[in-house]
């Protein structure tokens, strides 16, 4: 039928009208070309930029991994509860971590937590700044708002061709797509937490002489907390759905061993570093959501 009444159609009504291939060609050459000449000019630039990260990421691993794992064990324990004062999440926390490593994968969970330890801190150190300008901007909110939108929606394999072209292969690029990856709702929510934040507290505050930073460290940032740890909570689950991308591009640890499986179809050992991983997930979403519930429970006795 659509091939009947294109016969009697012009051309341009049938067929999409598109850019000419010679256009795009130069056009995607110029890009590239651009592109690869900026990475060569400033490629020892880059290398020094990281080396600290690099540096800062074989130390954790290299103590994450040579700990005994009992005392490893023990703080972790210890953190968890600490942050919930939960027994129920602290024997899921043993049981866990036990399976882990009665399984054989101790070894490859410690890099894995490494990289996920590091990608947290970073994407915490750069996604409450951002989200607190845009907190008190409205233009920084209109600006970055379609920016996280976009990082949102972008599949999290796109994100390791820029990283690669520009940092090589290895476990900082890894971490670099990572955080790029996990940032957005660290962002998003520390924008939200501080917007929550009743007008009347700000007004009392005002009243009072604060100045805009002791507002913002003394009022908005305590009320603001549940909230942000809840961006917290969802950026640690990002970056382990990640952790399994990036190792396409030289992250080890639990990752790596998940793209070996799919490569040759092991099956058992692709659904045990998969468990692995959820455990870990369950564990830190669990203690990270009760001390959230905790903040919340404190912000409602005080200010309530």
């Amino acid at each position: 039928m659509a091939s009947t009444l294109c016969n009697y159609l012009p051309e341009l009504l049938c067929t999409f009208p598109k850019i000419d291939d010679t256009v795009m060609r130069v056009g995607r050459k110029s890009i590239d070309d651009s592109f690869k000449g900026f990475v060569r000019a400033y490629g020892n630039v880059i290398d020094a930029v990281t080396h600290p990260l690099q540096l800062f990421l074989n130390w954790l691993e290299a103590l994450f991994v040579t700990t005994p794992w009992f005392i490893f064990l023990a703080v972790m324990v210890a953190i968890v509860y600490l942050t919930s004062r939960n027994l129920r999440i602290v024997v899921i926390t043993v049981i866990g971590m036990l399976f882990i490593g009665f399984v054989g994968l101790w070894e490859d969970t410690m890099i894995t937590l490494a990289i996920v330890t590091v990608s947290t801190l970073l994407a915490i150190v750069i996604g409450i700044p951002i989200g607190i300008m845009m907190a008190r901007s409205d233009r920084a909110q209109s600006i970055v708002n379609p920016v996280l939108d976009v990082m949102q929606t972008m599949p999290s394999f796109v994100y390791l061709i820029p990283v690669v072209m520009v940092f090589g292969i290895g476990k900082v690029p890894g971490v670099i797509a990572v955080v790029i990856y996990a940032v957005p709702p660290m962002i998003r929510l520390t924008n939200l937490g501080i917007r929550l934040v009743d007008r009347e507290v700000l007004e009392a505050a005002d009243a009072f002489g604060s100045s805009p930073r002791q507002k913002l460290m003394n009022v908005q940032i305590p009320l603001a907390l549940p909230t942000v740890m809840a961006g917290i909570n969802q950026t640690i689950m990002m970056s382990l759905a990640m952790v399994v991308v990036a190792s396409m591009i030289g992250v080890g640890g639990l990752g790596k061993n998940v793209l070996q499986a799919i490569s040759n179809q092991f099956l058992t050992i692709g659904f045990l570093n998969g468990f692995a991983l959820v455990a870990i997930a369950i564990i830190f979403d669990r203690a990270s959501q009760a001390y959230g519930k905790r903040l919340q429970r404190h912000t409602e006795v005080v200010h309530g």
